[in-house]
């Protein structure tokens, strides 16, 4: 067992060496506020879609997917099937319009159409909804390392959390690019052995449908309600997250930023199959542990240097995701907050060190939360659903901007915020989900604003009509 572990140790050693050398190198890349936050150039397609698909394929999708087959069988794969029309609608719908507005935040757009006071709570939501998805992630490469090298899972979630701030504080955005695309690589190879391995042990896929319950195998176990809440949460993360943002303005054009979204799409879906399946296996083979550790139990049971590839591709992608959620908030911070209230005009070198300062503090804050997670993928959906209500509230600023008013769309953030989050402790009682609330709350409050709008404008056109 020791050689095993040992052996498992040596190779992501060597795989973590490879990728802190890759962002080692591109350093010089992030010695400006710019350079930190864009990357200092455009990027190729395929790159950006490579960032954007580690990001959302991360440990917690994978972990969480597997948590949640284990439980319910394979229509858990439709959390992936929400992400896969969600950058399918980006590319149809968002991506021209995100770039013809030459900003590269959700809030700075925002605040075009609905004032500063929008532009704030917008920050403040996208900040708070991406740590929310760094629990999630901290929480989920944890498990997998604590099981696989047979350590406390605390000891290892704290491992992973350092590792990933060192990473995106050394070389920026360039670095979480091209770290990003080779995690990708080996995390989709990771996987496909770890189901290889699983139907194998399970004697084939038609031996495990017949040894387990028919509705592991109903393609809508889960629910109608909650597969809409995952196409609600899904898509409306993918139009307002703000490092999917961040890489679609870096691609040369529309139409290299429209590839990358597609080729994301065409990749999410036999993913969240593949994964779900995996936790399928999982439930005939390990029926007695616990469903979070679906995924790492049958990685800790696969021969050595395979089960070292799933390790490195899980842990890689955690590491990207951290790194493209705290560099995302930083930017933020630097954006809406610290350089229009505190930088001195001509000092980058402030804003440079307030970026690197605050990717650290992002990092460590989630990292404390991690430890005592349990419900990843539940975790992870809540960051989604958040999002939605920016999603809402993007495209009703590019595509109907004279809909409702400033007042509505900030009354809409903070109710959404208190309805979506209390909902979410309460348990989602009666079977909604937290999600229709980030969806539907700013939406109303969007209608009433503009019902308010309308009868003011009667009202007073009536009386300047009075003789």
């Amino acid at each position: 067992m020791l050689t095993r572990v040992t052996l498992i140790i040596g190779v992501t050693a060597i795989y973590f060496a490879l990728i802190a050398f890759m962002g080692y190198s591109v350093r010089r890349h992030a010695s400006s506020s710019a350079g930190f936050t864009e990357g200092g150039k455009a990027f190729a397609p395929w790159l950006i879609a490579a960032l954007m698909l580690s990001e959302f394929i991360g440990s917690s999708v994978s972990i969480g997917t597997a948590q949640k087959g284990f439980e319910d069988g394979i229509s858990a794969g439709w959390n992936l099937v929400a992400l896969s029309m969600g950058f399918l609608l980006l590319g149809v719908l968002l991506v021209g319009r995100y770039r013809r507005t030459k900003l590269n935040t959700i809030s700075a757009i925002l605040e075009q159409t609905y004032g500063k006071g929008v532009r704030y709570a917008a920050s403040v939501l996208t900040i708070f909804s991406l740590n929310v998805v760094a629990v999630a992630l901290y929480a989920s490469g944890g498990a997998v390392l604590g099981a696989v090298m047979q350590i406390d899972r605390g000891v290892a979630t704290v491992i992973v959390g350092l590792v990933a701030i060192f990473f995106v504080t050394v070389g920026g955005f360039r670095s979480v690019i091209y770290t990003n695309t080779l995690n990708a690589i080996i995390k989709y190879v990771g996987i496909v052995l770890a189901l290889a391995f699983a139907l194998t042990q399970s004697g084939g896929y038609a031996h495990l449908r017949s040894a387990l319950a028919p509705r592991m195998f109903d393609i809508a176990g889960v629910g109608l309600s909650q597969i809409v809440a995952w196409m609600i949460a899904g898509i409306g993360s993918i139009f307002a997250t703000q490092y999917v943002i961040q890489g679609i303005v870096t691609t040369p054009d529309d139409r290299g930023a429209r590839r990358a979204c597609y080729y994301v799409a065409a990749l999410m879906i036999p993913f969240g199959a593949i994964v779900a399946l995996i936790g399928v296996s999982s439930a005939y083979l390990y029926p007695g542990i616990r469903s979070i550790d679906a995924f790492p139990v049958l990685i800790a049971h696969m021969p050595p240097f395979s089960a070292s590839i799933v390790v490195i591709g899980l842990a890689g992608a955690l590491f990207g995701g951290i790194s493209a959620s705290t560099i995302a908030s930083g930017t933020l911070l630097l954006r809406d907050f610290y350089e229009p209230l505190f930088r001195k005009q001509g000092d980058d070198r402030s804003s440079l060190r307030f970026i690197r300062i605050t990717t650290v503090v992002i990092g460590l804050i989630p990292l404390v939360l991690a430890l005592f997670a349990s419900k990843i993928l539940l975790i992870a959906f809540l960051g989604k659903s958040l999002r939605a209500t920016l999603a809402v509230m993007i495209l009703l600023c590019f595509y109907a901007p004279r809909f409702g008013t400033p007042r509505g769309a900030m009354t809409g953030i903070v109710l959404s915020i208190v309805a979506t989050i209390s909902w979410f402790i309460a348990g989602n009682p009666y079977g909604i989900d937290s999600s229709y609330f980030a969806l539907g709350v700013p939406v109303a409050a969007m209608t009433v604003s503009q019902l308010l709008k309308v009868l003011h404008r009667d009202t007073h056109a009536a009386t300047a009509e009075r003789p």
